[in-house]
């Protein structure tokens, strides 16, 4: 069962590599709308503060992964610095929506304990540490490789232990969410879903709550009106959004959203704009 192409079908992660090199002072990033950032240490110590102010020591090659907008600081231990590759990623709208809200704040991964990772990240170091031509393109897709390669270590080790992403990560509410994703349009019911999970309906309720912190339902319309986002950002009638995420009606689904986000989809459209 493939858990993130459902996602994947509709926004793919983007990556910018802006720095590759000796990092030797203190560097600071600013949160930025919609983009989160990786550092890869390949060698070298330093201290990472984030934007509450609390500070974590790395201390060996690491990957550092910040899934959503959030300010922190790079300190290096000494003059010697530290090499470092830096990018800004987005993992775009609906993979935003469905599994980063409950990630941490900032993931800290040691290389020595991700071996799935390590052929791209050799050949991401070789690029970044090179002078070929073409590099910053190969340095961009091999960085989109890696935080594909990125979620599937975290369903597949359950490194996170809440939200949507744990419960992908376990066996019998992966089916049963990784099915919605894929089909925001059928008339789900609880008793629909707890089927696709091969639960009883009480189980797979009370399960999913504790799992993912969301009611199966909730998580359904939070799913749908991601969905209706993107097409709505892409320039599609809501006439023609309203069945592809499971409404009867534009009215119905302006109804639904309205309710969600707090505007109708026409006044958030132009909000997104002014944003843009």
């Amino acid at each position: 069962m493939d858990r993130l192409s459902p996602l994947f079908a509709r926004s793919v992660p983007s990556a910018r590599v802006f720095y590759s090199g000796n990092l030797c002072q203190i560097s600071t990033f600013e949160a930025e709308v919609n983009t989160g950032h990786v550092h890869l240490l390949r060698r070298g110590r330093m201290g990472v503060t984030d934007r509450h102010g609390r500070l974590t020591r790395v201390e060996e090659p690491s990957l550092l992964f910040f899934p959503r907008s959030s300010a922190h600081r790079l300190t290096p231990d000494d003059g010697a610095g530290v090499d470092l590759v830096c990018a800004s990623v987005d993992l775009g709208d609906e993979v935003r929506s469905a599994l980063v809200a409950a990630m941490p704040e900032m993931l800290v991964m040691p290389l020595s304990g991700t071996p799935t990772l390590a052929p791209a990240l050799n050949l991401l170091f070789e690029e970044a540490f090179d002078t070929q031509c073409g590099r910053q393109a190969a340095l961009d897709l091999l960085m989109e490789y890696l935080l594909i390669l990125l979620l599937r270590h975290l369903l597949d080790s359950a490194s996170v232990s809440s939200g949507i992403l744990a419960a992908l990560a376990d066996p019998r509410l992966s089916r049963a969410v990784t099915a919605l994703h894929d089909k925001p349009a059928y008339p789900w019911t609880l008793e629909s879903l707890a089927e696709t999970a091969g639960m009883s309906r009480a189980r797979f309720a009370s399960h999913f709550k504790a799992v993912s912190g969301l009611t199966a339902l909730d998580y359904l319309t939070a799913w749908r009106m991601t969905v209706a986002k993107s097409l709505l950002k892409r320039g599609k009638p809501l006439k023609a959004i309203a069945p592809l995420v499971g409404y009867a009606s534009a009215v119905a689904l302006t109804r639904a959203f309205t309710h969600r986000t707090g505007m109708p989809p026409q006044a958030w459209v132009a909000a997104q704009t002014v944003t843009d």
